[in-house]
C-alpha cells in the first residue's frame, strides 16, 4: 500500500473496490475532509491483492489512518477530522 504521509505524520487510505457506490461516497467524503486539513490521501483497490480482498472485502470501504483501521462502511466525518487534528 503506498500511503502518503502528511508533514505532521499523518496518512490516510481509502480500501475500495470497483463499482462500490458506497466506496465513492466515501472516496468523496475523505477528499473533503483531507482537503480542508491539507492531509493528501490515497484510494488502493482490496481486489487487486488477494491478502487485502481476504481482509477488507467484505467490509469496504474502509478508511484507515496512519495505517490503522480507522472507519469501515462509511466515514464518521467529525471523528476523521479529530484523528488527523483537525
Amino acid at each position: 500500500m503506498a500511503d502518503v504521509a502528511h508533514p505532521q505524520g499523518h496518512s490516510v487510505t481509502v480500501m475500495t473496490r470497483a463499482d462500490c457506490p458506497a466506496c465513492e461516497t466515501a472516496e468523496r467524503d475523505v477528499e473533503r475532509v483531507c482537503g480542508e486539513l491539507g492531509v493528501p490521501f490515497t484510494v488502493a483497490d482490496v481486489d487487486t491483492d488477494p491478502e487485502w480482498r481476504a481482509e477488507y472485502g467484505d467490509r469496504v470501504p474502509v478508511i484507515l489512518v496512519d495505517d490503522a483501521e480507522h472507519d469501515y462502511w462509511s466515514v464518521d466525518k467529525t471523528r476523521l477530522r479529530a484523528a488527523l487534528g483537525g
